[in-house]
């Protein structure tokens, strides 16, 4: 199965791919429309247009979504409004949506990059795609083994 892994920011959604068969998991995009639009379509139809672009019009792949935990693992409202995002992704594109505990992945994302020789712009504009990446990892690892993350994309 391929996966489109997806980090829902406030400003950037970082977008990652990655399938259970190589377990090879790489960033793919950052998507620079707020999600302060969310009551409007812009955000829905780029992510869309990304799925389409990465997977094809007959995609069969799935959708991983982090879901913003509280530190105790409880859902706050953060986790409330990304979860009608995805139930609205869903909705627009058919395809099946997988959530994954994503605390701290940015931190593993800027622990990642640290020692990249990346200027702080270019580990700003990879960041969100990278946490998608370790979303997609974690994801695949409670299915088994520990899946590789190509920091390369």
């Amino acid at each position: 199965m391929r996966y489109l892994a997806i980090d829902i920011g406030d400003k950037r959604t970082g977008l990652a791919v990655g399938d259970d068969e190589t377990r090879i998991v790489s960033p793919l995009d950052v998507v620079e429309v707020p999600t302060a639009e969310r009551a409007g379509e812009a955000w829905l139809d780029a992510i869309a247009r990304s799925i389409a672009e990465q997977f094809g019009p007959h995609a069969h792949a799935e959708l991983v979504v982090g879901l913003p935990l509280n530190m105790d693992g409880t859902e706050g409202p953060r986790a409330r409004i990304v979860r009608a995002l995805a139930a609205r992704l869903a909705d627009r594109t058919g395809l099946v949506i997988h959530f994954q505990d994503e605390r701290l992945t940015s931190v593993d994302a800027d622990w990642s990059m640290a020692q990249s020789g990346m200027t702080h712009k270019q580990k700003k504009q990879r960041r969100d795609a990278l946490a998608a990446a370790i979303i997609l990892r974690d994801f695949l690892g409670d299915r088994g083994g520990r899946p590789e993350v190509a920091l390369e994309a």
